[in-house]
């Protein structure tokens, strides 16, 4: 039997990239005493998420960083042996995408281009075009970004890729209308943790999930980094405060007993899921 101590971060980041690595290396050394081999940092954790999600950010958005340059080969210096799940904005052929990246200290093993954007994000950043697993020292993995989540077919995409552990880092917000000013209470934060453990369950994976805190421009974030079990069960949640939440388990027993009984992957039946009059249109 072979356990794996996994953990999702819930914590707060800005424009300053010097502060964010400071707490990204803060959070990482907290983890390794915690001997925690597989670790996931929120959406833009790496220089911030946007001020609102209403139009094109007037400070200018976050820094745009690319995949092979010094600040991720930075993330993975001080990776090191862990594997580290943290977003950013990836510059690339003069385009921005909000993206996520894997790494360990073996540098990049991993980079998800988020594919669907809510309201106005995308006068900011382009859009990815593909959901793909990959294979790290700790298990197949396949990653998401935030609104990506809200869509079943991302994470069935990753699980029929084979993804043992499905992670999704998320900047997500309480509501923009009627909100509430008990976090607890708010209508966006119930289906950011719905769709967690519907995910986990609907394709009987592991969930990872780390969200940012705090508030940022217009925007409040809902904390609540999980970690979820392939039966939709949370093992470990931080709440609305910043925080780690730890979890351990033997990735694979615990995906071959949840899908002993019925195998959700095995049993599809795609031949009848096409629909019967083409799209449907809003």
């Amino acid at each position: 039997m072979t356990t794996l101590r996994l953990a999702a971060v819930a914590a707060e980041f800005g424009r300053d990239l010097e502060e964010d690595f400071a707490t990204v290396e803060g959070v990482i050394k907290q983890a390794r005493d915690r001997d925690v081999r597989l670790l996931a940092l929120p959406e833009a954790c790496l220089g911030g998420y946007l001020l609102s999600l209403d139009d094109s950010d007037d400070d200018g958005g976050p820094p745009p960083l690319a995949v092979d340059g010094p600040e991720i080969r930075r993330l993975a210096a001080l990776a090191g042996e862990m594997t580290v799940v943290a977003g950013y904005c990836e510059a690339a052929d003069d385009t921005r995408y909000n993206s996520v990246v894997c790494v360990n200290g073996d540098g990049v093993l991993g980079n998800h281009r988020k594919v669907h954007q809510p309201l106005s994000e995308d006068a900011n950043y382009s859009s990815g075009d593909r959901f793909h697993a990959f294979d790290t020292p700790v298990g197949r993995i396949g990653m998401m970004i935030c609104y990506d989540k809200a869509f079943p077919e991302s994470a069935r995409a990753i699980a029929l890729d084979g993804a043992q552990i499905g992670v999704c880092v998320s900047a997500w917000p309480g509501a923009r209308t009627n909100a509430t000013a008990d976090l607890a209470k708010d209508r966006w934060k119930r289906r950011f943790d719905l769709f967690d453990r519907a995910r986990a369950l609907e394709n009987q994976i592991v969930w990872v999930s780390a969200n940012q805190t705090g508030a940022f421009g217009a925007l409040r974030f809902v904390g609540s980094a999980k970690v979820v079990d392939p039966g939709g069960e949370v093992l470990a949640c931080t709440g609305l405060a910043a925080g780690v939440a730890v979890a351990e388990l033997d990735v694979v027993q615990t995906l071959e007993t949840a899908r002993r009984s019925m195998g959700h992957l095995r049993d599809r039946r795609p031949d009848t899921y096409a629909p019967a009059t083409g799209v449907v249109s809003v």
